[in-house]
């Protein structure tokens, strides 16, 4: 199993604990670090957040999140063995031209090290504020991921859709492989789907086994239904649920199948966190990771 340190970019805020975390989680094995994303925390938010049993949103106004692709970038000399992950941007909120060439510049700077983990939103207020439309976000989504793989493919690039219509261009420089890899993030069907359609990967938010198990279940039956292999889409799963056992949490979770743990970087906050993150590696990552 792989192990990838999740939202670390909201733990390590400031320049010198950004490198630090991201130091020690290379030593320590983790394959990967991963930072999350919200362009803007709307004082009202009538949204319900999807992964608290109250629906509130963790945190408050003032809780940092910095702009993923940027902090990446900031601690990838750091941690030259990490791959360098979002978990999750908001698709449908960018601009697919303009992405792709961050992506692919970052790419390139960091020998190919770059996945982007996606997800389709659920703060409308956030999208209101951006001006971007709530409705059909899903169908911008996948818009979005078939235009940044046609500017990846080579030279005269064009694309016509709904959302989004260009004729021939070239953006360079491009990844260093075919393409970056992509993960979709969220537990509704039609994020499974979306995985199975068009991913390299998929992130439930859920933790609880009984529930990831049927996630899974349900990613394979649509792969099987799409004609893709089950191992066409490697699953990533949210440890924070198991964090109290995690040595059993993680082994329990590659016995469903999950090829990386996602460990949530909130969990080393405070007072030793960074000795607890230590710990951690050397009890669990250790002894589990390929």
């Amino acid at each position: 199993m792989k192990f990838g340190l999740a939202f670390a970019s909201s733990v390590g805020v400031e320049a010198e604990a950004a490198l630090e975390i991201a130091r020690l989680a290379d030593g320590l094995g983790f394959d990967s670090i991963w930072g999350g994303e919200h362009v803007v925390r709307p004082l009202r938010i009538a949204s319900p957040y999807p992964y608290t049993e109250d629906g509130e949103v963790p945190g408050d106004h003032e809780t940092p999140v910095p702009d993923p692709l940027i902090w990446l970038a900031f601690v990838a000399s750091a941690a030259p063995s990490l791959r360098l992950g979002t978990c999750i941007l908001v698709l449908p909120q960018r601009n697919p031209l303009v992405l792709a060439k961050e992506l692919a510049t970052l790419d390139r700077l960091t020998g190919g090290r770059v996945e982007l983990g996606i997800g389709v939103g659920w703060l409308r207020e956030e999208f209101d504020a951006l001006g971007i439309p709530w409705a059909r976000r899903g169908a911008r989504t996948d818009e979005c991921i078939a235009a940044m793989r046609a500017l990846w493919a080579g030279p005269g690039a064009e694309f016509h859709g709904e959302f989004f219509d260009f004729e021939p261009v070239t953006c360079s420089p491009r990844p260093v492989g075919a393409a970056i890899p992509i993960t979709v993030g969220g537990d509704s069907t039609a994020a499974v789907r979306r995985a199975a359609r068009l991913a390299d990967g998929y992130f439930p938010g859920a933790g609880d086994p009984e529930v990831l198990a049927g996630l899974i279940a349900q990613l394979r039956e649509a792969l099987d239904a799409e004609g893709r292999p089950s191992e066409a889409v490697a699953v990533s799963a949210n440890l924070s649920a198991q964090m109290a056992d995690p040595l059993a949490g993680a082994e329990r979770m590659a016995a469903l199948g999950v090829a990386r743990a996602m460990v949530p970087a909130f969990s080393f906050t405070g007072p030793g966190g960074l000795d607890r993150l230590a710990e951690f590696g050397e009890k669990v990552v250790a002894r589990l990771s390929d």
